[in-house]
């Protein structure tokens, strides 16, 4: 059995964590949820199973160092950072030439940097039969989650056929990838039992990531292929800053996922979060009776179902439902929760004001 990797993919911007999340700061860099932030958490769940040396991080060239600090329990040589946001394909193509430097048959996980799990002996299981099958067959794993309530805020991945059971875990071929539907195709899709929400993680081996992209996206895999040399002349930050000015921006669901025929899906059973928004933080805080969800220094009369956040100074709310307000880095942000999303729409507004860059 070859060495096992991961690598995590971090360069997310968390726009709708704004104002607590900026662009120097990031959502992955905060202790959102838990004592440790997101990307230490990510690194600290493979305890067991990927020794740190393997573990590799993928984020923004301006973070690297920050993310060094947020997770130093890595090696500061396997966190690498893009000059350009060229989107999830070419970070897992550019994750694949360091694991393919050091091991040309090695397996690894793609993983998130911002996401929040529980049952982590089951995640583990998860992560270790999908090795294990991508290990012994040319397939794409993904890990697919058994959806808690018909979210529209989620893709989704429609299951097939049995495949293997491994640790387990049920594994079963993917019959196709779908994008977030509305709430009354939704409630269709839960309903089924088919469907699972799409995790954004995957597991496969270096030959059979190639193989895919040499088929379905080959200008991934001339990207795969050169970073890899560079990697293995450790110069990998010069071999992205040569080659991502001239790269597309695509998606690893657009360029494989949606593409491939030999995909198998992880039926994953692990409490699971992606934190996608401010609403998400209601799964992990409890609530006061008036169900306010109440995080730092905050105070409430006459208040009902709001997400109140204040950890620097006192913030007061009178007579207010359902809103989600926010103060942090000298900002206050107010707006109902059904809006929530639309904090990434503002935040774009705002970048287009210089007045406004040093909140960013």
């Amino acid at each position: 059995m070859s060495e096992r990797y991961a690598v995590i993919m971090a360069g997310g911007k968390g726009e709708r964590f704004w104002p607590l999340s900026t662009s120097k700061h990031p959502k992955q860099l905060l202790a959102l949820v838990g004592e440790q932030p997101l990307i230490a958490q990510a690194v600290d769940r493979l305890d067991g199973l990927i020794p740190p040396k393997n573990i590799f991080v993928v984020t923004n060239a301006d973070l690297i160092e920050a993310t060094r600090a947020a997770a130093p329990m890595l090696p500061p040589e396997n966190i690498v950072g893009e000059p350009i946001g060229r989107d999830t394909a070419a970070a897992v193509a550019c994750g694949g030439a360091l694991v393919a430097a050091r091991d040309p048959e090695g397996v690894f996980a793609v993983l998130t940097a911002d996401q929040v799990m529980g049952d982590l002996d089951v995640f583990k299981a998860t992560l270790r039969g999908g090795m294990d099958l991508a290990e012994q067959n040319e397939i794409l794993v993904t890990i697919g989650i058994q959806p808690a309530f018909p979210s529209t805020g989620f893709g989704y991945i429609e299951a097939g056929d049995n495949f293997a059971e491994a640790e387990g875990v049920r594994f079963k071929k993917a019959v196709r990838f779908v994008e977030k539907p509305d709430e009354a195709t939704a409630q269709q899709y839960v309903e089924t039992g088919k469907f699972y929400w799409n995790s954004g993680m995957f597991i496969w081996s270096v030959p059979t990531l190639a193989a895919a992209f040499s088929a379905h996206c080959k200008p991934m895999a001339d990207l795969m292929d050169a970073l890899t040399e560079y990697a293995e002349r450790s110069e990998i930050a010069l071999g992205m800053e040569n080659l991502y000015p001239g790269l597309e921006k695509i998606s690893i669901d657009y360029a494989l996922m949606e593409k491939a025929d030999n995909i198998v899906m992880a039926c994953g059973t692990f409490a699971w979060d992606d934190v996608g928004s401010w609403t998400a933080l209601e799964s992990h805080f409890p609530k006061d009776a008036d169900g306010n969800t109440l995080i730092g220094t905050c105070e409430q009369i006459d208040s009902k179902n709001n997400i109140i956040y204040s950890k620097d100074r006192l913030t007061a709310v009178i007579g207010a439902e359902n809103l989600v307000v926010v103060q942090a880095e000298g900002v206050t942000l107010v707006c109902p929760k059904e809006r929530a999303q639309d904090i990434k729409k503002l935040v774009a507004e705002l970048s287009g004001k210089a007045q406004y860059k040093a909140v960013l």
